[in-house]
């Protein structure tokens, strides 16, 4: 009995390391009462043993569907420091999660007008960094942006939240430079602006002339003004997106990076 609890205290201590773990251990000890009450308070009545009866067959059903709640919704928070292979790894991760929401944030309130401020998901943030952090690849292009803006200070933000999960880029301030650069380089995606000196349309300009290349590079639209018809007119000229959202911007390209 005593060698017993020495192993169910050892398998306890080892299930304490995480939040899944916790929660695991509590449901086996509550579990495991009340089916001890059923088997062995004999002195109960079919009547008082009939709340505990339900709970166990109704248990496991609550149980099932708070587990798929949490893996669907909030599974990266059901993981401590110890289920990282390396400590560092845990450390790196969370620092990169801390530097991406912070730059974002500074990019919503400095660029966004105050009536298009939008709250950011830190959950999501946290989710997509650790999946990049996971498939980093090893070839330098699929890390590599090229960004177009005539007012690429506007953007400095925004770019610091990419370069926190090692995205590198090159930059075009104009057109035929993009072009120039696209045509003697590769990149995992494409950003540009809308209006610049040479037009107001210049990037549905830029990219039409890659699409007519045969080029399909991913193509992102970052505006200051982006009603839902200019994100439908973007999508039927061939970009991939359009937003003048920080964290959407984010999401969008790194979500296409993860494919």
């Amino acid at each position: 009995m005593d060698n017993n609890l020495e192993k169910f205290g050892e398998t306890a201590k080892g299930l304490s390391r995480n939040p899944l773990s916790i929660i695991a251990l509590f449901i086996v000890l509550v579990y495991g009462f009340a089916a001890l009450v059923i088997i062995f308070a004999t002195s109960l009545t079919s009547i008082a043993k009939l709340p505990l009866i339900y709970f166990l067959v109704l248990f496991p059903v609550l149980v099932l569907g708070t587990f798929a709640w949490l893996v669907a919704k909030h599974h990266n928070k059901l993981y401590g420091p110890m289920d990282y292979k390396d400590e560092a790894n845990y450390i790196k991760t969370v620092k990169m999660q801390l530097n991406v929401a912070t730059a974002l944030t500074t990019a919503s309130v400095r660029n966004t007008p105050p009536s298009d401020i939008q709250d950011i998901n830190v959950d999501e943030i946290a989710n997509l960094v650790e999946k990049f952090y996971k498939q980093i690849h090893n070839e330098s292009w699929k890390k590599r942006i090229l960004w177009v803006d005539d007012n690429p200070e506007n953007n400095l933000y925004e770019r610091k939240s990419f370069e926190s999960i090692g995205i590198t880029f090159s930059f075009a301030l104009s057109t035929n430079q993009a072009l120039d650069l696209i045509s003697h380089n590769k990149f995992a995606v494409i950003i540009s602006d809308m209006a610049r000196q040479e037009g107001q349309k210049e990037g549905y300009v830029l990219l039409e002339a890659i699409r007519k290349k045969g080029n399909k590079t991913p193509f992102f639209i970052y505006t200051g003004y982006n009603p839902p018809e200019y994100k439908d007119e973007a999508r039927k000229k061939g970009a991939n997106g359009s937003t003048n959202h920080p964290q959407e911007l984010f999401t969008l390209v790194t979500k296409t990076l993860l494919l």
